[in-house]
């Protein structure tokens, strides 16, 4: 990682970019060679969050990750690699973290970073009664001190081996000190935006201070928004767009034989969450969520809704991405609607039971739910499908508020991130509502021992508690997919989307 701005000695070269013409052109050894100026164009979903602290989609995670700047990131293969710290040290103890960041770093008004930021950026995600979703995530920060001009040190009330990852969650993009404005997009990112539509388009230029070297290898990140995967496919084959993703997988496995298309998959530990409240109606009486699982065929809606793609689930989030920690001694219940039927009489639901069953309308979330009310109706369960589109789902807080709903929770490289975040009582994200003593004390021990095997132990009675009282379903893990015009290199899809990384993406070819 270069530790300077951009100048003429270190990239050799300069671009001299002509608005009129559409062309660049680089000078190399005096002569001027004409290039393609590199607009990259993507198809993603609207908007609704540009405050980084608050965004959840993978497209408004897409275009922070393009603006600001993570303190460290994660690469295809869930490994803490550097971003605006080119170090770090771990004290013996594992609660003192102490980063060194890289020199000639800006944010896009020109003000220089310093680690101030840093310290106020998680001082504010972390502040208690702040309501923000990483408030219980960074709950075990003691404090945070500047110990030197370029050097921030966090220190924590207890050790936690995922730390790092924690550092590295969706929402802790740098920010400026006392940013309340972020309409403004002022990051230290890659690149810096030019304009932006709520309606219809974010259009961003390349960095020219970034501070690491040689990127972005694109003139211009162009985000698109479509409000369905069918329209961004149909524009990515009319070469309206250069990428879409978080399609059906149908529709991606269509794209494998188009010319100039390139289609790809990469396993995740993302899954599509069915969940029951079990707060209020039904969800209060736990057979009622039992008969729901036994009314559920995951491996049936496997096949008919991922086509083979991804893996089949065990209602939890431990998947098989963490070969450490997935465990499948507990059994999942085979099928039974007979049962699930005699269970809802039980309960006080004699002639069955009827319900709205929210989800939004990416990915294969629909077809979901289809299948869902198709075999629920064999145990009485009759629920009226409602589909949403993603900004309204997410950003009108219908995902939290529905009394069972399907949320699409994307892939983390650590399992710990779904404990603390969507299951323990007071996690932010608790949209089931569960709240379990014994499963809490389990998800502390696991977040917080140096024992592996210790941890390996309670996450193995974690997914049993799931599987046997748990007010979720998880009938699959999906994999990460999307296509894009072969006319660029670079395009490395990570597990969760939203984070791939378009600073290395390149004009491979004019087309």
């Amino acid at each position: 990682m270069k530790t300077t701005g951009h100048t003429t000695a270190d990239r050799r070269y300069r671009v001299v970019r002509y608005a009129l013409l559409g062309v660049a052109l680089l000078v190399v050894g005096g002569s001027f060679v004409c290039v393609a100026a590199g607009a990259f164009r993507v198809a993603m979903q609207p908007i609704v969050q540009i405050d980084p602290a608050l965004i959840s989609s993978d497209a408004e995670v897409a275009i922070a990750n393009a603006v600001y700047d993570y303190l460290v990131d994660v690469d295809a293969d869930n490994r803490i690699t550097p971003r605006l710290a080119v170090s770090w040290t771990v004290s013996p103890d594992g609660t003192e973290y102490t980063f060194i960041l890289a020199e000639g770093i800006h944010f896009h008004d020109g003000t220089a970073l310093v680690p101030g930021d840093v310290a106020w950026t998680f001082d504010r995600l972390r502040a208690a009664g702040s309501g923000l979703p990483t408030e219980s995530l960074y709950a075990n920060i003691d404090r945070i001190d500047v110990t030197g001009p370029r050097e921030v040190t966090f220190r924590l009330t207890e050790p936690n081996p995922f730390f790092l990852f924690g550092l590295a969650d969706n929402h802790a993009l740098v920010v400026k000190r006392g940013t309340a404005d972020f309409s403004t997009f002022n990051g230290t990112g890659p690149f810096v935006v030019d304009e932006y539509r709520p309606e219809d388009r974010i259009l961003l230029r390349a960095n020219e201070r970034y501070f690491a070297t040689d990127l972005p290898k694109l003139d211009r990140l162009e985000f698109l928004f479509f409000a369905d995967s069918v329209a961004a496919v149909d524009a990515l084959r009319g070469g309206q767009v250069d990428m879409a993703w978080r399609m059906p997988t149908a529709l991606l496995l269509s794209l494998r034989s188009e010319p100039g298309i390139i289609a790809v998959d990469v396993p995740t530990n993302g899954f599509d969450l069915v969940r029951l409240r079990s707060d209020i109606g039904a969800g209060t009486d736990p057979r009622v969520v039992e008969a729901m699982k036994l009314a559920t065929d995951r491996t049936a809606i496997f096949r008919v809704v991922q086509l083979g793609l991804g893996a089949v689930g065990r209602d939890s989030p431990v998947g098989p991405l963490y070969p450490d920690y997935y465990d499948e001694s507990t059994p999942i219940p085979p099928r039974d609607p007979a049962a699930a039927r005699a269970l809802l009489a039980a309960a006080g639901y004699p002639d069955g039971l009827a319900l709205d069953l929210y989800t939004p309308d990416t990915g294969g979330r629909p077809d979901l739910a289809v299948v869902l009310k198709e075999q629920w109706a064999e145990a009485g369960i009759d629920v009226n499908v409602i589909v949403e589109p993603e900004s309204v789902y997410y950003g009108e807080n219908h995902w939290m508020d529905a009394e069972l709903g399907i949320t699409g929770w994307g892939s983390r490289p650590y399992p710990q991130f779904y404990m603390s975040s969507m299951l323990t009582c007071d996690a932010a994200w608790n949209e089931s509502r569960f709240c379990d003593d014994a499963f809490d004390a389990l998800a502390a021990v696991a977040g917080t021992t140096l024992d592996e095997a210790e941890r390996v132990a309670a996450y193995a009675e974690i997914q049993r508690i799931l599987i046997e009282r748990g007010p979720v379903i998880i009938p699959y893990f999906f994999a990460s997919v999307a296509a894009h015009s072969d006319r660029f290199g670079g395009v490395e899809l990570k597990a969760f989307p939203g984070r791939t990384d378009f600073r290395a993406v390149f004009v491979a070819s004019e087309g």
